[in-house]
């Protein structure tokens, strides 16, 4: 089974070199970036089905929860959690999936043998091409469309539960094949999958329409705080962590918030400030596509992509919003 495309050269040898590193290593760690997404959630579970395929012996974890939402993925319950499941050991093989930079896989790193070898599989233009092995496509959609041609390039037979997961972070990478990252090949991919078997109706159902009810209620109070600036160029919501609490939210639940001041006519830029911590704002910013956010991010030590990506400011939120705005601002001139 194939995606239909011709690979460039470059990620040919690529996928030979990771190909290579997973053949000649056993016990690998698996791990996402902090705070997973559909893409980082569905990474971990596809690259953990590649292995079990191969036989390998392997430990997925993450610096915190994975989203309940995708809980109907294969591999979904085989996920360590480091806040309450820490392994008593060091690993010195590990494969890291959607991270663009080496800090995004938080206190998982304190896990790692001194002589560490590490497979970086990425499609972020920011990532500063850490570890000894790289497997990453700028402009793939996603890093699950790597782990796809990765399975088909080690002669893998995806099957149902590899699909889901492959056809999830397509998903919800591209906004519901919405956003401008949908090339031919990601159609192309999807429409494999589904013929695969998928349901897509019911992944978009339960990852893109369904809201909790601590969701709705998060909403109707981060719509409150709806602020503008730029000549309405900007916009931004705030969630503080009194706002979480009397909600009973979860980081979950501030899935999608950003894309509210986004959508709005007019909007170059939107924001969204979480405040994970006393003195911590997560800032997620994401662009109508003349203003590139990543490099805004990315100075501000974060990253992502051109039209969506997020760093974290050390203050209050007020401070946070007040530097966030000068930083954007001064590129909406």
């Amino acid at each position: 089974m194939s995606s239909g495309m011709k690979h460039a050269p470059e990620y040919s040898q690529q996928l030979a070199a990771a190909a290579a590193f997973i053949e000649q290593h056993d016990d690998f760690l698996v791990v996402s970036h902090i705070q997973p997404d559909g893409d980082a959630a569905s990474s971990t579970y596809a690259m953990g089905w590649i292995l079990n395929q191969l036989g390998k012996t392997f430990t997925m974890i993450n610096e915190g929860a994975m989203p309940s939402k995708f809980s109907y993925l294969q591999g979904s319950d085989q996920v360590l959690n480091y806040n309450q499941e820490l392994p008593t050991r060091f690993y010195q093989t590990i494969i890291s999936v959607d991270c663009a930079d080496f800090s995004r896989m938080g206190r998982i790193s304190t896990l790692f043998d001194d002589q560490v070898q590490l497979l970086n599989v990425d499609h972020h233009p920011t990532n500063d091409r850490f570890g000894s092995c790289h497997l990453i496509k700028h402009d793939a959609a996603a890093t699950v469309q790597i782990l796809y041609d990765l399975a088909i390039h080690m002669a893998l037979l995806p099957d149902l539960d590899f699909g889901d997961c492959i056809y999830t972070g397509l998903l919800t990478d591209t906004g519901g094949f919405r956003y401008s990252n949908t090339s031919p090949e990601v159609m192309q991919m999807g429409a494999t999958l589904l013929a695969l078997g998928v349901k897509g109706a019911d992944i978009a159902e339960q990852v893109l329409e369904r809201v909790t009810y601590s969701q709705i209620v998060l909403l109707q109070k981060a719509l409150s705080t709806l602020s503008f600036a730029h000549d309405r160029k900007l916009a931004w919501l705030a969630v503080s962590l009194s706002d979480l609490e009397l909600t009973g939210a979860s980081s979950d639940d501030l899935d999608g918030l950003v894309n509210y001041p986004r959508n709005v006519e007019g909007v170059e830029v939107g924001m969204l400030f979480k405040e994970k911590a006393v003195g911590v704002i997560k800032v997620s910013l994401r662009s109508s596509g003349l203003v590139d956010v990543a490099a805004i991010a990315q100075s501000l030590g974060g990253g992502g992509h051109v039209r969506a990506s997020g760093c974290t400011i050390h203050g209050t939120l007020e401070e946070a919003v007040t530097q966030m705005v000068q930083e954007v601002g001064s590129k909406l001139i």
